[in-house]
C-alpha cells in the first residue's frame, strides 16, 4: 500500500490506487474523544453480541456518528472500518486530507485510477491489521446492492451480518455531550423563527423569508460552534396551498393577506438535526380556519404532556388519534406524531425505532429526545384550507421531558399583522 505521492509519474498506471493523505492538523470536533470511544465501545459490544470480526460502516448516519466525518457523496462510496482495536475512514481522493483532519481515528484515500479501489481500500484496510474476515458487519438498510455485491466477492468466504438496526438502537439514546448540541440547535432554531416572523409582510416571496431564516440561523451556528463546518442548514417556509404537506420547499409565491403559513427551521450542526414548526396566519384567519388551528394546538398540548419516561409510542399515537377522531379530523393526518433525534437529516439518516407512531412499541426512556408535532391538512377549496403543524423537542430524563423549544405556538402570538 502506497503511502505518499507517486513523484514522477508517467502514466496513469504508476499512480498509486490508495494514499496516507494526514494534511495538516487534526481540528477539534464536535465531541470529546471520550465520547467517541464511548460510541465505539457501543459499537464493539453490538461486534461481540453478533461474533463479528470487523464492520464496515457505509451510511452517512453511522460514519458520522462514530468518526464525526460527514461525507459528502456526488457518486463516491465511502465507509468506516470499525475494527476490535481501532477505526479507520475509507474517503475519496478529490476530498484529500479533510476526512482525516475532520475525523475521530485514522483514514485512508482510495484514487479514481481504478474502478474498484473502494474495495481495494476495505480490503488493506483489514488485510494489513492482520485480520482474517469470517463475519462482518454491514448496514444493510442503506448499503447499495452493487456495493454489498462487491464485498462480500471480496471477501468471499465471510458471512455479511446486518448491524444497522443494533446501530440505530444505540443511537436512540443520547449522551450528555449530544444533548447539549441538540438543546443549542434547539435555540438557535427559535431564533431562526423569530428572523422569519419579523421578515413576513405582503408580497416578499417564500424563497425571501426562507433565506432571511437560514442566514439567521447559520450565523449562530457559527459563533457558537466556531470550528465546524458550515453546511446543511435549511427553512422550508409555505404559505397558502403550499402548507399542505410538511416537506414542500419554498417557492416563488408571494404572500398574501389572510394566508396560512408554515414556518419550518431547521439548523443542522454538524449533521446533528433539530426543528421548529410553527402555524401562522398573515392577518385575522377566518372561523373555520381558527377552530382548526386551534383543534390542532390542543392536540400538540396533549401531546407534550404525554411524553415521559415509561410512555409508549404507540400508546401516545392512540390517545392523540381519539381527539382528532372528536372532532371529525382523523382522516385529515399526514404523518407521524414525532420522531427520534439525532445524526439525520432530509437526505440521511432516521432512528425509525423511536417513532410515535400507531406500529412502533418502543418504551420512552432517559437520554431519548422526541418531538411532538401534529399535523392535519384540509385540501383547497375546502373551509379552512390549508395545513396545520406545531413541532416541539423535548429531551427525556428521569421524571419527566424538559421541552426545549421555547418559541410560542398558537393563535395568541402567531397571527402577524396585516
Amino acid at each position: 500500500m502506497t503511502t505518499t505521492a507517486s513523484e514522477n509519474a508517467t502514466s496513469i498506471a504508476e499512480l498509486e490506487r490508495l494514499k496516507v493523505l494526514h494534511n495538516g492538523q487534526k481540528e477539534k470536533l464536535t465531541f470529546s474523544n471520550a465520547e467517541f470511544e464511548r460510541r465505539l465501545a457501543g459499537l464493539r459490544r453490538i461486534m461481540a453480541e453478533k461474533d463479528l470480526d470487523a464492520v464496515v460502516l457505509t451510511s452517512y448516519h453511522s460514519i458520522k456518528y462514530y468518526s464525526d466525518f460527514l461525507f459528502t457523496y456526488f457518486g463516491r462510496s465511502y465507509a468506516m472500518v470499525v475494527t476490535k482495536d481501532d477505526t479507520v475512514t475509507v474517503t475519496a481522493n478529490i476530498d484529500a486530507g479533510m476526512p482525516w483532519r475532520r475525523s475521530y481515528g485514522d483514514n485512508l484515500v482510495y484514487t479514481d485510477w481504478r474502478r474498484d479501489n473502494y474495495i481495494h481500500a476495505i480490503q488493506e484496510v483489514l488485510r494489513t491489521r492482520g485480520i482474517s474476515v469470517r463475519r462482518l458487519g454491514v448496514e444493510d438498510d442503506s448499503l447499495p446492492l452493487d456495493n454489498r455485491n462487491k464485498i462480500q466477492a471480496a471477501f468471499e468466504s465471510a458471512t455479511l451480518v446486518d448491524v444497522a438496526q443494533a446501530a440505530m438502537r444505540q443511537r436512540m439514546i443520547k449522551s450528555a455531550e449530544e444533548i447539549e448540541v441538540i438543546k443549542h440547535g434547539a435555540r438557535i432554531g427559535d431564533l431562526g423563527g423569530e428572523a422569519i416572523r419579523n421578515a413576513i409582510t405582503a408580497g416578499i416571496t417564500e424563497y425571501e423569508v426562507a433565506l432571511i431564516g437560514t442566514e439567521a440561523m447559520v450565523h449562530e451556528i457559527a459563533r457558537t460552534f466556531p470550528d465546524s463546518e458550515i453546511r446543511d442548514t435549511w427553512v422550508w417556509f409555505q404559505s397558502g396551498i403550499n402548507t399542505d404537506g410538511a416537506h414542500n420547499w419554498a417557492t416563488t409565491r408571494k404572500i398574501q393577506k389572510h394566508d396560512i403559513l408554515s414556518l419550518n427551521c431547521f439548523p443542522m450542526t454538524s449533521g446533528y438535526y433539530t426543528a421548529l414548526e410553527r402555524t401562522l396566519f398573515y392577518g385575522e384567519p377566518d372561523a373555520r380556519s381558527l377552530e382548526l388551528w386551534n383543534i390542532n394546538v390542543e392536540v400538540h398540548k396533549r401531546g407534550l404532556e404525554l411524553i415521559k419516561p415509561g410512555a409508549v409510542c404507540k400508546d401516545i399515537a392512540a390517545e392523540l388519534n381519539e381527539i382528532y377522531m372528536g372532532h371529525g379530523l382523523l382522516a385529515n393526518r399526514t404523518f407521524g406524531y414525532g420522531h427520534s433525534f439525532g445524526v439525520l437529516s432530509h437526505y440521511y439518516g432516521r432512528e425509525a425505532g423511536l417513532e410515535l407512531r400507531e406500529d412502533i412499541d418502543t418504551v420512552l426512556e432517559p437520554g431519548m429526545v422526541v418531538s411532538m408535532e401534529p399535523m392535519i391538512t384540509v385540501l383547497d377549496g375546502q373551509p379552512g384550507a390549508g395545513g396545520y403543524r406545531e413541532h416541539d423537542i423535548l429531551v427525556v430524563g428521569q421524571d419527566g421531558a424538559e421541552n426545549i423549544t421555547k418559541f410560542p405556538f398558537g393563535p395568541d402570538y402567531n397571527i402577524i399583522g396585516a
